[in-house]
């Protein structure tokens, strides 16, 4: 298995556990106070956004050229680092 496949399997996996976090989340906010669910689902809203960009950032890596897999392999890891955050 060459490189990119690999990369892409390992964000993939990074990407399911994120999903499966931020359910964890939403769950936990629905036995929250008001005031607490606000908060949680203000932060849930941001980390999907972000979940999303790295959904985008794979799918196009995975449809990039080799002459552009590196370039977009810079793009993924710095999306995966900023949902880190």
């Amino acid at each position: 298995m060459n490189d990119k496949k690999l990369y892409q399997q390992k964000k993939q996996a990074q990407l399911d556990e994120w999903r499966a976090e931020i359910d964890k989340l939403k769950a936990k906010a629905s036995g929250a106070s008001a005031e607490t669910q606000l908060e949680i689902n203000n932060k849930i809203k941001a980390l999907e956004i972000e979940f999303e960009e790295g959904k985008t950032k794979l799918s196009q890596l995975a449809e990039a050229g080799d002459d552009a897999w590196d370039s977009l392999k810079s793009a993924a890891s710095d999306a995966t680092a900023k949902f880190k955050e």
